[in-house]
């Protein structure tokens, strides 16, 4: 099993950065995939970005060229650097990782607000 925690939400202003931070423990060898993804009120969970351990990542079209994920697999971390923010970002963001994209464990979220 592996456990993950979040941590670097909060609430920014529109136009403004603010960087996530999701830590790996437990079996990080079973991971293959490690994502970011959202849910607004009201809305379905969504992907925002992933990123796997041969390297490839991919965004939503709603966050290409202001998000970007990372890893430091050293301390088994995953980031989402995001710039440019908007109010439409406003959401509770999970981290996942795992063999399969969506698959395996979850985070147990952290709240991005930004203001108009």
């Amino acid at each position: 099993q592996v456990q993950l925690v979040e941590s670097g939400g909060g609430l920014v202003q529109a136009g403004g950065s603010l960087r996530l931070s999701c830590a790996a423990s437990g079996r990080i060898g079973s991971i293959n995939f490690m994502a970011w993804y959202r849910q607004a009120p009201g809305k379905q969970r969504e992907l925002v970005a992933f990123s796997s351990n041969s390297g490839i990542t991919n965004y939503s079209d709603s966050v290409k060229g202001r998000f970007t994920i990372s890893r430091d697999n050293a301390k088994s971390t995953v980031y989402l650097q995001m710039n440019s923010l908007k109010p439409e970002d406003t959401a509770v963001y999970y981290c996942n990782a795992g063999i399969f994209l969506g698959s395996g464990s979850w985070g147990q979220g952290t709240q991005v607000t930004v203001s108009s």
